[in-house]
């Protein structure tokens, strides 16, 4: 076991969602916390009752800026002497087709998705090597194993961080420094709410699309955030979150090329 007590975690994207999730899972094991989002009140809302058990503080911090991404480890060190466990958990999502999005909006998701895990990666790698073991956690996701219409940029994405992460967990293979990458299915979170919307959807159809999105995100982001936590105690190198991720990837191996009919009409059967 990946032992949590008296370690320290810094977790992305923490002020809500699976990243709250996930820090109060890690308090619960008695993991100290650096937390980082963009959103201060959502931090703050995270880190309150925390710090009555373990040692937790908050940073600002957009994964797009290099400069507050390569200041990060000096004031994380500072605070806390040291990092045994990363976890780039930070994401957003785009409403909207290929066609229908912008380069600008493509850009900017993968800004944050993909570039935001690589930079805080390198950032972080030097500290994490200097403790005699330690862990990186990358959130992929469901689209990091299958592939929808309507999500071109955050596919992408997710495939760019589930590749990412499985070749630098066998560049660092025999080391001190493991490599996790995390598949949630539909948790419930508020990131298809939040999503960004292209100007080409009208308002009727983003709502519509918020609807059925919000109709699949079923599962209990804390619950969410204890399977993550329990497989990174376990050392595994890939979790999948939920039923919906499980039956995904069975399905996606069986059948590479034509998965997306059978998961399609499966998916109208439940609605």
């Amino acid at each position: 076991m990946f032992d949590l007590q008296g370690r320290t975690a810094l977790v992305t994207g923490a002020g809500s969602g699976i990243g709250r999730a996930i820090a109060v899972s890690l308090a619960g094991r008695g993991c100290n916390l650096a937390l980082a989002d963009v959103n201060e009140a959502g931090l703050a809302q995270t880190a309150q009752p925390l710090a009555k058990s373990v040692r937790v503080t908050c940073h600002r911090l957009d994964v797009t800026d290099r400069e507050a991404v390569s200041a990060l480890p000096a004031a994380v060190a500072a605070a806390h002497g040291g990092l045994d466990l990363l976890v780039n958990n930070a994401g957003v999502a785009l409403a909207g087709t290929f066609a229908q999005v912008s380069e600008a909006d493509f850009e900017w998701l993968i800004e944050v998705n993909f570039w935001g895990v690589v930079r805080m990666t390198r950032a972080f790698l030097p500290m994490l090597q200097a403790v005699p073991e330690a862990r990186i956690v990358n959130l992929s996701s469901l689209y990091g194993l299958i592939a929808p219409p309507g999500q071109t940029a955050y596919a992408a994405s997710k495939f760019a961080v589930r590749g990412f992460s499985q070749a630098l967990a066998h560049e660092l293979e025999g080391g001190t420094v493991g490599v996790t990458v995390v598949h949630p299915g539909g948790v419930a979170t508020s990131i298809a709410d939040s999503a960004r919307a292209t100007a080409a959807l009208s308002i009727e159809e983003l709502e519509r699309g918020r609807r059925i999105a919000n109709s699949l995100l079923t599962m209990p982001p804390a619950q969410a955030g204890d399977i993550i936590v329990r497989g990174v105690e376990r050392r595994r190198r890939r979790i999948l979150v939920g039923t919906d991720a499980r039956i995904a990837s069975l399905i996606e191996r069986l059948m590479p090329v034509s998965y997306w009919g059978v998961l399609s009409r499966m998916k109208g059967e439940r609605m």
